[in-house]
């Protein structure tokens, strides 16, 4: 027995009107009646299509400045019936319910009034009622009836119905069912999200996220795995939403490095930066009076691991840094922009990836970040605190110049980006070593001063370059022996969050050391 439904009769209410008069004239052409409210009637008479209101269908005008129009049993009964079933096809002779066997809906634009920060007034009464309960009426009836809530796929219906006599497939609705469930969900979760925010509730009884697919990813993070990217709304600029100019398709761990890399180079928002990142971490990141010295000062720290690393500037990519970038091997160049001069000399790297932002984004923009565990998502705010000279308590009998103090506040930020335990020698607006993601702050700190030691060694210095350094740990010392590492090294500056039981124990054995140390009382723990 065939499973191909004809559509005869057409419901068309659309808030997106994108492609409407041609499929409309298609269907119209098909002999298929168009009922529809509103303006998509009036877009669709202005084409010359015949239309018929609904009011007209039900008998029953709109009413409450359109708040009901279609909530009626003709429209919801000509959806939701049962061609199968005689107790459904008599209840539609009694009542006169005629079939409706195309719904084509897409919802009032809440999501973009939101967005646009328009007024609570604006927000509420862009809250489609009718809509979604008209989807979820069609989709779940899909043995009958088909369901479209995307512009994108009148095309699909179009070249079945032309395929099938006027008629679509049940495979067909089946898909198109499950995106119309899909959409209302993600229209409702985000109503919820947005009433929460506004009573601000951030963490609410129940919470939904929702996302839309932007593409398939080859594999994820190892090639046994599946991999997809959801674009969640949010206009943060970054690479889910940055415009590809060249190079492969972005990998999973692509995304995942270059979004660290991109977080952590937003943090300087005055002078150039350079961040560059290889496997979440920060290997190399500097400031500077231009690009191109703030990327070759970070690319001196590990030069190593800069290979294949992925690159991020907080400026627009001139061709001078990237005549540099082009040296070396790199995965990825993401940056608000790009000069022609710089997309030139990078176009000959086929393979590399450039990505175009458009913007930065603001480290101090108040959001959730979630993370998947068996059977529960954790949520948390994101770490927007900002620590500046102001918030620094100095602990020791030294206090730091000037000049460590900068240096402290930059290899702090770029330890609060950097995996836990978190250690960072810097100098002169740059850093020399990093330790990150050890089990003991200890070892990190051993590392970072080790990393120091080799940069120093590449760049055909005697003196590591951990000596003159201050020193960033993105937690507390629990005992000393971290500490008195760094002093070791040649540190002449702390800054840490301070709070360990043994503080006193640390603050005597940096006086002892002769390094200045400052508390900030915030921890930048990244796991």
């Amino acid at each position: 027995m065939t499973t191909d439904r004809p559509i005869r009769r057409a419901l068309i209410s659309v808030s997106d009107k994108s492609g409407l008069t041609d499929f409309a004239k298609f269907l119209s052409g098909q002999g298929v009646e168009i009922l529809s409210t509103g303006g998509s009637a009036e877009a669709l008479r202005k084409a010359g299509i015949p239309v018929i209101d609904v009011s007209a269908h039900t008998g029953f005008p709109e009413i409450m400045d359109g708040r009901v129009k279609t909530l009626h049993p003709k429209i919801h009964g000509g959806l939701l019936s049962r061609r199968d079933l005689a107790t459904h096809v008599e209840a539609q002779k009694t009542h006169g319910i005629a079939d409706i066997d195309l719904l084509v809906v897409n919802l009032y634009p809440f999501e973009a009034t939101v967005a646009a920060g328009k007024p609570w007034e604006d927000c509420i009464e862009n809250i489609d009622i009718g809509g979604p309960a008209l989807i979820r009426g069609a989709a779940k009836n899909h043995d009958f009836v088909t369901v479209l809530v995307d512009p994108a796929d009148y095309a699909v219906v179009v070249e079945e119905m032309t395929a099938r006599k006027g008629a679509t497939k049940l495979e067909t609705r089946c898909r198109l069912a499950r995106q119309a469930y899909a959409r209302t969900a993600a229209y409702d979760a985000a109503i919820s999200r947005w009433m929460a925010e506004q009573a601000e509730e951030k963490f609410p009884p129940r919470i939904s996220f929702a996302g839309t697919r932007s593409q398939v990813l080859r594999y994820g993070e190892n090639p046994h795995q599946e991999a997809a990217v959801y674009l969640t709304g949010e206009q943060r600029p970054g690479i889910a939403l940055g415009k590809q100019l060249q190079g492969k398709e972005l990998s999973y761990n692509n995304f995942n490095d270059a979004d660290a890399a991109f977080e952590l180079v937003a943090e300087f928002d005055e002078g150039a930066a350079i961040a560059i990142i290889k496997h979440a971490n920060p290997c190399g990141v500097a400031t500077g009076a231009d690009l191109k010295s703030a990327y070759l000062r970070a690319l001196a720290c590990d030069p190593v691991s800069a290979f294949g690393g992925i690159i991020a500037a907080n400026r627009v990519l001139d061709g001078a840094v990237a005549e540099e970038i082009a040296k070396i091997f790199s995965e990825v160049i993401i940056a608000p922009g790009f000069t022609p001069e710089a997309i030139s000399v990078l176009g000959a790297k086929k393979n590399l990836r450039l990505v175009e932002t458009g913007g930065m984004p603001s480290p101090a923009t108040a959001g959730l970040t979630v993370r998947s565990i068996a059977g529960a998502l954790l949520v948390q705010t994101n770490d927007a605190k900002k620590t500046g000279a102001g918030d620094l308590k100095v602990v020791t009998k030294r206090a730091p110049s000037a000049q460590e103090i900068a240096d402290l506040l930059f290899a702090f930020k770029v330890a609060k980006h950097a995996k836990s335990n978190a250690i960072v020698y810097a100098k002169d607006g740059a850093t020399v070593g990093v330790g990150a993601g050890q089990m003991s702050r200890v070892d990190s700190s051993r590392i970072a001063a080790w990393k120091a030691a080799e940069a120093a060694k590449t760049a055909g210095d005697a003196t590591s370059w951990a000596k003159g350094s201050v020193v960033a740990s993105d937690a507390f010392f629990p005992f000393a022996d971290g500490l008195l590492a760094a002093a070791e090294a040649g540190a002449t500056a702390v800054i840490q969050p301070g709070g360990s039981m043994r503080d006193d124990d640390v603050i005597k054995a940096a006086d002892d050391a002769g390094l200045a140390m400052v508390f900030t009382g915030i921890r930048h723990f990244r796991h």
